[in-house]
């Protein structure tokens, strides 16, 4: 890669990371904060909470991707992060669990995924755009993983209150790195019509966006629970919730490397995506029932770790490789869209199946629809291998 592109990768990781901990910062600590709210008892409302920012971003994907085509991306990228703080402010200041929900939902409305994800594909040649792609997801698998290790020392040390104002903060620096940092974008070429059509008859593209739906839906509807299961099963304070976050973190990237390495070099992308997914099964009925204690409890959530981050960094190239090259940033679009419908409602399901039917409810629904992923995972073609050129071969 160029150093402009290397430098696009970088910088449009850094700002997927900045805004993503909005998210992922609140998801080990919240159920637990909730109590002291009013109406935080309500776990249907904890779970909205938690996946409210995903609604709004469901709805606003789309839009924003298309303004970013007729006013540009990084005035549309910018004015995404703007929304983004001021939700960040008003889940700071939020008095009961309702003002914390309308928060999200501001937080959500900054839906700036499509446009950062089609700017990528505006500042990189086609041969580097796996590439940031992957850096792409994998910053938002280790945000997340970096989010489980450090909410609980922040929330003991500022408490829910000042992450979102962390939070505020950090979005506030991705402005800059967006005005500052990010090479300018080309012009946007004007797309032929029907794009829309083609992306939804393309049965590659379409299991991928199931997948992230999937997977989404999955991380927030485990973590309505999670964090209640350590307190209550396992007898750890919530402060001391990163004594099992951090070793599952370190552990995953461990064995999350040298998988992302074989899938992307040695063309066993589908053999890896796959492995990962039965991962996710597996966890689900480990945490049905096993996850009991501390011990056990560690156990699935580093596996739990291993499967996402693979996932987060392979899908992203999978939809690369294979989207039309004059519909990538529809496709993305979409993609974008699901993984946001995912977010919401795990955090709505998750809340509710935990609130009607108990936390081994949830365990139970989330593996049927790993499940089902699976077999639609198990008909996909793998993404052509480029071809090497001769004089790379010496």
């Amino acid at each position: 890669m160029t150093p402009a592109e290397r430098r696009a990768g970088a910088s449009l990781a850094a700002i997927f990371a900045l805004r993503m901990l909005g998210l992922f910062l609140i998801l080990p600590v919240f159920s637990v904060h909730a109590h002291h709210l009013p109406g935080g008892d309500n776990l249907t409302l904890v779970g909205l909470a938690i996946g409210a920012y995903g609604l709004t971003q469901a709805f606003l994907q789309m839009p924003y991707g298309v303004a970013s085509d007729r006013f540009g991306r990084k005035p549309v990228i910018v004015f995404g992060l703007v929304l983004f703080v001021i939700g960040s402010a008003v889940a700071a200041l939020a008095g009961n669990i309702e003002t914390v929900i309308a928060g999200r939902v501001l937080q959500g409305a900054g839906a700036i995924s499509a446009a950062v994800t089609a700017l990528a594909a505006d500042l990189t040649r086609d041969q580097h755009r796996t590439k940031v792609m992957a850096m792409i997801g994998s910053s938002i698998g280790l945000v997340f993983a970096l989010s489980m290790v450090a909410a609980p020392i922040l929330y003991n040390a500022i408490g829910m209150s000042g992450i979102f104002w962390l939070t505020a903060a950090l979005a506030a620096a991705a402005i800059a790195v967006v005005v500052y940092v990010v090479p300018a974008a080309p012009p946007v070429p004007r797309a032929p019509t029907g794009l829309f059509g083609e992306v939804f008859r393309d049965g590659q593209l379409m299991r991928l966006n199931v997948g992230v739906f999937v997977l989404h839906l999955i991380q927030t509807a485990m973590w309505v629970m999670v964090p209640a299961a350590l307190v209550s099963g396992a007898n750890l304070p919530l402060p001391e919730h990163w004594k099992v976050y951090l070793p599952a973190v370190v552990l995953s990237f461990a064995a999350m490397v040298p998988a992302v390495i074989a899938a992307e070099r040695r063309n066993r992308m589908k053999q890896v995506f796959g492995g990962a997914i039965v991962l996710l099964v597996i966890v689900q009925v480990g945490l049905f029932a096993f996850g009991r204690n501390v011990v056990t409890l560690g156990l699935w959530l580093t596996l739990f770790f291993v499967a996402f981050n693979v996932l987060e960094a392979i899908l992203p190239s999978w939809i690369s490789k294979v989207a039309p090259a004059h519909a990538k940033g529809t496709a993305l679009g979409l993609y974008n869209t699901l993984q946001s419908i995912g977010l919401f409602l795990g955090g709505m399901l998750g809340g509710w199946l935990a609130e009607h039917y108990g936390s081994g409810a949830v365990n139970l629904v989330c593996g049927v629809l790993a499940v089902i992923w699976l077999l639609l995972a198990v008909s996909m073609n793998p993404p052509a291998r480029r071809a090497t050129p001769a004089s790379a071969a010496h």
